[in-house]
């Protein structure tokens, strides 16, 4: 095999290899479930709550904020806690440093619009 395909054949082979896995996880699955189709376990519940009512319920704006935030925080930590592991490797070079000050400033961004909306105050 030329070497411009051996990248493409691991992939090809890591992708078979889940696909393969996802099938005999459902086949087990099917397997090894019990079933009791009773009429209490078919229904839908919410949290362990039986449901009342109508299927529409409005949520809060606010909760919007708090999902936003958790985003801004939660892709920080993804990118750069590993990033800070291996900063003392002289193979990043300075492209590595351009690449992670801009992240780092596309965050603060996010972040800055969270400020100006209030959305850090303890208080609401």
């Amino acid at each position: 095999m030329s070497q411009p395909l051996a990248g493409y054949a691991v992939v090809l082979a890591v992708g078979l290899a889940g696909v393969l896995l996802f099938g005999a996880a459902m086949v087990m699955r099917r397997l090894l479930a019990p079933v009791s189709p009773v009429a209490t376990r078919l229904t839908t519940y919410e949290s362990g709550v039986d449901p009342v009512g109508h299927g529409w319920a409005q949520s809060q704006i606010r909760y919007l904020g708090f999902a936003f935030l958790y985003v801004v925080f939660a892709v920080d930590a993804v990118y750069l806690f590993p990033w800070a592991t291996v900063l003392r490797d002289t193979n990043l070079g300075m492209a590595s440093l351009v690449e992670m000050a801009i992240f780092i400033g596309v965050l603060l961004v996010g972040l800055a619009h969270a400020a100006r909306r209030g959305l850090l105050r303890w208080t609401a």
